[in-house]
Order: C-alpha cells, then sequence, then structure tokens
C-alpha cells in the first residue's frame, strides 16, 4: 500500500513540474523559426550576406522577417521580430527577446510587399538603448544602412562610428538600408506566448529568464556559427 502511494505522489509530482512547463504558443514559435530562416539564407550567400568582421563586433542583432509595408508616396511600415544580445559575461548569445518595429517614411513607394530586415547594434550606447521600453532610431541610437557582401568596405569611420547597422532583403535583393524615425518596442504579450511570462527585454537579454525555446536555440545555433565571441564588455 506504501509503495502504490509512492508512486502516485511521485507521479502527481511529476504531473505538476511537466505542467509548469511552458510550451510556446504556435504563432509565436513560427515567427522565431522565420526569424531562424531569414538569418540563415542571408548567411549563406557570402557575397551578398552581412559582412562577417561587422557581426563579428556587433553586441546585439534584431532580425525582423517579412515587415510588412505598404503606400505609395508616404509609407508606413510594421514589423514583429526578435533580439539577441551577447552574454554578459561570457560567450555566445542570450535567449531572444520579441520586439516590434514601427514607423513611417517618405519616398517613392508603390503597392504592397514584405521585407526582411536584420539590425546589427554596433556598441554599448546601442544596446543600453534597447532595453528600454521603446526607443526612436536615429534619436536615441544613430543607424545607417550597412555595407553588404564580403569585400565591402567595413572599416570606413562612418561604420564604425554607427551604433545601427540596417539591412533588408526583398524579392531576394539584399542590401543595406537606413530605418532612421522607426520606433522599436518591446513586445511583452510575445515574450509571454514563448516563455509563459511576460519578461521585460532587459530581463531575458540581461537576467536570463525564460526557457530557451527549440526554435529559439536554433537561432542561437546560426548566430553561434557566425559570430561566436566573447562578451563586448
Amino acid at each position: 500500500m506504501q509503495t502504490t502511494n509512492l508512486i502516485f505522489t511521485t507521479l502527481a509530482i511529476t504531473g505538476i513540474g511537466l505542467a509548469a512547463e511552458h510550451t510556446p504558443n504556435q504563432k509565436s514559435a513560427d515567427r522565431l523559426h522565420a526569424a531562424t530562416l531569414t538569418f540563415e539564407e542571408i548567411m549563406a550567400t557570402p557575397d551578398k550576406a552581412i559582412p562577417q568582421d561587422l557581426l563579428e563586433r556587433s553586441h546585439c542583432v534584431v532580425i525582423i522577417p517579412g515587415m510588412k509595408k505598404a503606400g505609395f508616396i508616404v509609407g508606413a511600415k510594421y514589423g514583429k521580430g526578435f533580439i539577441s544580445c551577447r552574454k554578459h559575461p561570457g560567450s555566445g548569445w542570450s535567449n531572444p527577446a520579441a520586439m516590434r518595429l514601427e514607423g513611417g517614411s517618405v519616398g517613392l513607394q508603390i503597392g504592397v510587399g514584405e521585407t526582411d530586415l536584420v539590425l546589427l547594434i554596433m556598441n554599448e550606447r546601442g544596446e543600453e538603448s534597447l532595453m528600454k521600453s521603446e526607443f526612436k532610431i536615429g534619436g536615441s541610437a544613430s543607424a545607417m544602412a550597412g555595407p553588404v557582401g564580403r569585400t565591402a568596405q567595413a572599416e570606413t569611420d562612418a561604420f564604425m562610428r554607427a551604433e545601427i547597422l540596417g539591412y533588408s532583403r526583398s524579392r531576394g535583393l539584399f542590401a543595406g538600408i537606413a530605418l532612421e524615425g522607426s520606433t522599436l518596442r518591446q513586445d511583452l504579450d510575445e515574450n509571454e506566448m514563448l516563455y509563459g511570462k511576460r519578461y521585460t527585454t532587459t530581463e531575458i537579454l540581461r537576467d536570463g529568464k525564460g526557457r530557451t525555446p527549440a526554435t529559439g536555440a536554433a537561432l542561437l545555433s546560426q548566430l553561434n556559427k557566425y559570430s561566436f565571441q566573447e562578451s563586448k564588455k
């Protein structure tokens, strides 16, 4: 009888443990998978990819797959994605935290389409800006279009001073892009769908909160593949 009770008690405890383990929302997991594929595909073509020496120097990487844009003359953009930063202290990359990018732009924009975005955060000041609940690119942190390809001149003073380097891919074309005036916000709802709690960007990136989802591990593997170095601090 005591043995039977012990078995039931053990099963009950195990059941509680299994129930407590959060399963990411499928839409959120799919979006994180899309971010991983975006980065993997971009880096798979070195002659048209982000220069690896810049990626090696970066503090954080923001990936926004399929950012929506629409308009004629005056355009609007909106996208959801993820950010990962180098661990402090140590090596490797943090769990991904969810981000939203919003903003308008002025220029010749005809029709509706989707664009993949990658932002490299190049220094400590840019990284600190990301820890806020929201910040405007070009206000809190300077930004410019990043160079592309293996032979890109990434050592110029302009690229060395920039806090954020922007890249875009649309219809197979990959190029640098400036996102001045756009706003990056932490996405607490998406973080909750991924981790089961409304963690802030700082809690995930700096404090190591949250259990790494499987799709998050795949993204970290890609980041480590191309830029596994010690923390920049």
